[in-house]
């Protein structure tokens, strides 16, 4: 009995050292934004997915000291909802631990990480909600860990927000088929009217 009360308070230490680092490695809240980032689309721009593009570049803030970035590895650089598109949408729901934040869910790159030089330019797939957005890039170091991030927001998420546009589903090609076929469909109508009112007027002449 003892054996096992020992295991399970040893096993319950372990998982409790684990779930401390997890939750404090997953805390966006102590990353340090050592990243300026920049997006083309303009304050309010709207943009249409699966036409438009976004071109993205970032670099190391040089106000950090030397040797801030030694161990950075790669930047993943995401689409993230703006607040007013997270409103009453608990899925894209904003969360301090990175684990269960849903404000970024959109990949648009991964990179291995350079100090200065970097760009990227992104065409908006289809599949893009309408939304209000801007761009966050995490920095990861060589075990995988989020270390650092930039984004083209301020803290509050307010400034340099676009918003793209969904496709509707509709294409120009099928409203011209539809066009097409309510024209021929008309005449169709109005040509059967003309011919039975000819039928008509035969048969009268007939009796």
């Amino acid at each position: 009995m003892a054996t096992f009360s020992g295991i399970f308070v040893a096993s319950a230490i372990v998982l409790s050292f684990f779930g401390i680092i997890i939750t404090y490695a997953a805390l966006f809240s102590s990353l340090q934004q050592t990243l300026l980032i920049n997006s083309s689309p303009s304050q309010g721009q709207v943009l249409q997915a699966g036409e438009a593009q976004v071109t993205i570049t970032w670099s190391l803030n040089k106000s950090y000291p030397t040797g801030t970035d030694s161990n950075y590895k790669t930047v993943n650089v995401k689409l993230c909802y703006a607040p007013v598109s997270q409103l009453d949408r608990g899925w894209r729901k904003s969360n301090n631990n990175l684990q269960k934040d849903k404000t970024c869910q959109i990949n648009l790159v991964t990179m291995p990480y350079k100090p200065s030089n970097n760009n990227f330019t992104w065409t908006i797939h289809k599949d893009v909600p309408t939304a209000t957005y801007f761009v966050r890039a995490y920095v990861y170091d060589s075990t995988g860990e989020v270390v650092a991030y930039g984004q083209t927001t301020d803290a509050h998420k307010k400034t340099n927000l676009f918003k793209i546009t969904a496709i509707t589903g509709r294409h120009i090609t099928i409203d011209v088929c539809a066009a097409c076929f309510s024209v021929f469909s008309i005449i169709s109508l109005v040509g059967f009217y003309f011919v039975e009112k000819r039928k008509a007027v035969k048969i009268s002449q007939r009796k």
